[in-house]
């Protein structure tokens, strides 16, 4: 609809399409909750109350009588691409429990396939139940020092991309460029104020001097607290604070005392995001309508738990004029739930249309063909047994070696040293010792870059996992107790155009392929979730003892994460931002 046809239907004189009748409507912006029904025109709520003069012949009415009439969820930052569906099977997935909208950089297909890639995933989008609000991320890649990826987003694209329907900010504005001062995010930041558009944060860990210098660049918002007091000065400094309840990293508990406890009148600033989330956990817990759970059971009361579920965030990022609440002039997102205090999702409307009921897709949305620029992604030749070795300038004897240690915080990764045998040259994992082979495999074609070096914490006792779905660049990320496992599962990679794969012995014996840019797949969720668990079923028997072995490895290369990553440049120490060598020298 046009303006014109939105104010004639606001009028009554075009009648709705769709009328709920009977429903306690939610009322997240004036924290009120009254029996109201609501007009519906296409993809747009016109009326609430009294809608009698709304309808029409044609109209169709659904009754929610003893229920209530909630806004649609809103994920306020989500990387799509890292649940490893498509953003129409994504959509089938989340839908059905209340999700109707999503912040998101789109930032893994974007250094796979570029702008290009964005827009195909945008399009998708506009025909699927969920909407995709896109920030447009300060750069690509986010690793430092800058690792190989497709496409290196900078200030011409930002140049290019602002006046995007979607586009509604700058997107994951890591707070090391911002220290860093990145000509390329400074620029990108200065053509979104040119823009109009506001700039969103990724700082953890940022207090003091460093939080002030931060918050003078212009940061509205941050996703990234890791305890409540670090959420509580943000807050007292004036961000947005989103708490974050993903697959893998568990914050909820933690940060929402800043509800509870520390500023219980300033809930309005507080909002809520998933981040990463895979499907075997969705299908599980749920997804936002979970954390909206989980904070009434913490003690918020329910009505400011759904606010920060619907209106908080679309204030936060400036979309409320659209989504966030039930209101005339606002999209037709709405969840008809049993009660506000057990906030169990029951039907959804998206874009004006009854989409699922009773946690299920009435009729799942169908992906589109896809593209070859989306399918046809690995320009590398396959690697070899030689190629995977950490190799040093000692020839036989002991050598003192740096090791990436993974904890049970999957964000707390520490160096540790260890000494290790040389034989010829070649220092060989220690399995005993769970000294494994790390490698990232550059893709792209740019370059010959496969560094090996050591991590520990996994405790596989023989084989190898291996990963394309790797951000922050999707390189394919591979762990393994021995070079000859380790290259049967990046040819696989490689042969497939993209997944995730378990090897023994030789042998592949779970695998699961990703064709659409090498990190997504169209596939059901539920398959998804199977196969999730199949994988670290097998990733376990091989003797991984880390909770999510998947996640855990292909996180890896994450350079935002103390104290060290793994890119396809080498080892980097995550303080000092450099590449180092493995191998310290003689022990």
């Amino acid at each position: 609809m046009d303006i014109r046809e939105r104010i004639r239907a606001g009028l009554g004189e075009t009648k709705a399409d769709l009328v709920i009748t009977g429903g306690n409507l939610v009322n997240v912006a004036s924290a009120e909750i009254y029996l109201a029904d609501v007009a519906i025109k296409e993809d747009t709520i016109v009326a609430t109350g009294d809608v009698s003069g709304y309808l029409g012949d044609k109209t169709q009415t659904l009754d929610a009588s003893g229920r209530f009439l909630a806004p649609g969820l809103i994920d306020g930052h989500l990387h799509i691409e890292c649940s490893k569906l498509s953003v129409t099977s994504f959509a089938n997935l989340v839908v059905p429990f209340g999700t109707t909208s999503i912040v998101s950089g789109l930032d893994q297909i974007l250094v796979v396939a570029g702008l290009e890639g964005v827009r195909a995933f945008l399009d998708e989008a506009n025909e699927s139940p969920v909407r995709v609000f896109w920030g447009a991320p300060c750069k690509t890649p986010y690793t430092m020092p800058r690792s190989t990826v497709g496409h290196y987003m900078g200030p011409e694209d930002h140049q290019n991309v602002h006046h995007w329907h979607e586009c509604i900010g700058v997107w994951e504005t890591v707070r090391e460029f911002i220290q860093e001062e990145d000509e390329d995010v400074l620029s990108a930041m200065e053509i979104a104020a040119q823009s109009g558009l506001p700039v969103f944060g990724c700082a953890p860990m940022a207090r003091g001097q460093k939080l002030n210098s931060y918050l003078n660049a212009g940061i509205r918002l941050d996703h990234e607290s890791y305890t409540v007091e670090e959420a509580h000065e943000k807050l007292r400094n004036g961000m947005f604070v989103i708490i974050r309840e993903s697959s893998i990293s568990h914050f909820l508990e933690e940060n929402i005392q800043l509800a509870t406890k520390l500023a219980p009148d300033a809930t309005r600033r507080i909002s809520f995001c998933t981040d990463d989330v895979v499907a075997s956990d969705v299908l599980e817990r749920g997804h936002i309508d979970n954390m909206v759970r989980m904070a009434i059971a913490a003690g918020v009361e329910p009505m400011k738990a759904i606010q920060m579920a619907t209106i908080n965030s679309a204030e936060a990022y400036r979309i409320d004029h659209m989504v966030g609440l039930i209101a005339p002039g606002r999209k037709a997102d709405i969840l008809i739930i049993d009660e506000p205090s057990k906030f169990n999702v029951e039907r959804v409307i998206s874009k004006g249309q009854l989409v699922a009921e009773n946690k299920q897709m009435i009729v799942p949305f169908v992906p589109p063909k896809r593209d070859d620029f989306l399918t046809d992604t690995f320009k590398l030749e396959p690697v070899t047994v030689s190629d995977l070795k950490v190799r040093t300038e000692i020839a036989n004897g002991n050598a003192n070696v740096q090791v990436l240690s993974v904890t049970d915080e999957i964000f707390v990764r520490k160096r540790v040293d260890a000494i290790m045998s040389v034989k010829d040259g070649i220092i060989d994992p220690d399995v005993d010792r769970d000294l494994l082979y790390m490698t990232v495999v550059e893709r792209y074609g740019k370059t010959d870059n496969k560094p090996v070096a050591f991590a520990t914490g996994f405790n596989l006792k023989s084989g190898a996992l291996a990963s394309s779905t790797a951000p922050d660049d999707n390189n394919i990320v591979c762990v393994g107790t021995n070079s000859e496992d380790m290259a049967v599962a990046i040819n696989w990679i490689i042969a497939k155009g993209g997944g995730q794969v378990v090897v023994r012995d030789g042998e592949v014996i779970e695998s699961l392929e990703l064709p659409i840019g090498g990190i997504v797949a169209d596939i059901d969720p539920a398959e998804m979730a199977e196969c999730e668990i199949r994988l670290d079923d097998a990733a376990r028997d091989l003797g991984c003892d880390v909770p999510w072995p998947f996640m855990y490895m292909f996180v890896l290369s994450i350079t935002a994460i103390p104290d060290m990553a793994m890119t396809d440049l080498g080892v980097v120490d995550c303080v000092g931002l450099k590449i180092v060598e493995p191998v310290l020298g003689a022990a």
